[in-house]
């Protein structure tokens, strides 16, 4: 057990431990001396041995933003956005922060400013990366940190679920608008996308040699995920792919050969032309998977086309139309 005592006014913690050397250190109140001799027992009861603080005092949230973004975001399948979040964050003035004195109260004070300028779900996904700093900085530099600040403080709440369907004829209208542009394969790239549910990044990184026209199979080598699966083709989606390689450079690298900034402003200018508002492109994955439902598929069979490793996660994919869910009732 520490001891605390009141020295010329101040009030001291003392932590003796066998087989480490004493430490103690000055406080203005008698709750501070507590509180660090506490924090120094766990570390001690943690690492076996009283860890050297002068680290903590030197070294600063920017210094380990730095290091993770270097060693261990470039090994992630989603670096470059990552790195790109890590620049956000080097560039706050948490970063100057020392571990030391990173507190708990930092942390929430960082999520609720951020909350005033952007989505809930980009601050949790800043919330993330910090929170995975820290625990290598633990786990896997050594840094004597007792424990993860970031992990005590509550993230926030994510409220983005869209329920956005294509309504009426807009599906033929953004079909018919895809002929006044000047890109010749947008048309088979919607009902591709309408079709399978596929992803934004799955689509645009299709190459010839994934589409099995002998099966009428598309296969993903890599997905999200980190896993592959197979995506079963429809007539009319088959169909679109096939016109469009009668027409294509097949020596090309991919099938829609564009970046994602290409095709948001492609998208854009599509939904001018047809005169659609409030549509997104990933909503045509939420359509896809809706129909794969409406079709009779199970929530099984519909996972492993549309690649959900979780099925509460594929719930949110999905919205039935009700005209349709009273027919089958009958």
């Amino acid at each position: 057990m520490a001891t605390i005592r009141k020295l010329r006014g101040r009030w001291q913690a003392q932590v003796r431990r066998r087989g480490m050397k004493p430490r103690c250190k000055s406080f203005d109140s008698k709750l501070e001396a507590e509180k660090w001799a506490r924090d120094l027992e766990a570390q001690v009861d943690r690492f076996g041995a009283a860890p050297d603080t002068k680290i903590l005092e030197s070294t600063t949230l920017d210094q380990l933003l730095e290091r993770y973004q270097r060693e261990v975001s470039p090994n992630k399948r989603g670096s470059v956005q990552e790195i790109q979040r890590i620049e956000v964050l080097r560039r706050h003035e948490l970063a100057y922060r020392t571990m030391i004195g990173l507190s708990q109260q930092d942390i929430a004070s960082f999520r609720d400013e951020r909350l005033q300028s952007v989505a809930s779900s980009t601050v949790v996904r800043e919330l993330a990366i910090l929170s995975h700093v820290i625990e290598v900085s633990i786990r896997d530099w050594g840094l004597p940190l007792a424990k993860n600040v970031v992990k005590m403080v509550r993230r926030p709440v994510i409220q983005n679920e869209r329920s956005r369907r294509l309504t009426g004829d807009e599906e033929q209208r953004l079909l018919d608008g895809c002929d006044g542009g000047k890109i010749p394969y947008f048309r088979t790239l919607l009902i591709v996308a309408i079709e399978t549910g596929m992803r934004r990044g799955e689509l645009l990184g299709l190459r010839w040699s994934d589409v099995s026209h002998n099966r009428r199979v598309i296969r993903l080598a890599m997905t999200k995920n980190g896993t592959s699966r197979e995506v079963p083709l429809s007539q009319r989606a088959f169909d679109a792919l096939a016109d469009w390689k009668s027409r294509a450079d097949v020596d090309q690298s991919t099938i829609f050969p564009m970046t994602a900034g290409a095709l948001e402003q492609a998208w854009y200018r599509l939904l001018k032309r047809a005169g659609v508002t409030g549509l997104r492109f990933h909503d045509l994955r939420h359509e896809g998977v809706s129909r794969l439902f409406e079709r009779g598929l199970n929530m099984i069979e519909v996972s492993s086309i549309s690649g959900h490793r979780e099925l509460r996660m594929l719930k949110r994919y999905t919205h039935l139309s009700v005209d349709d869910l009273v027919a089958r009732l009958g």
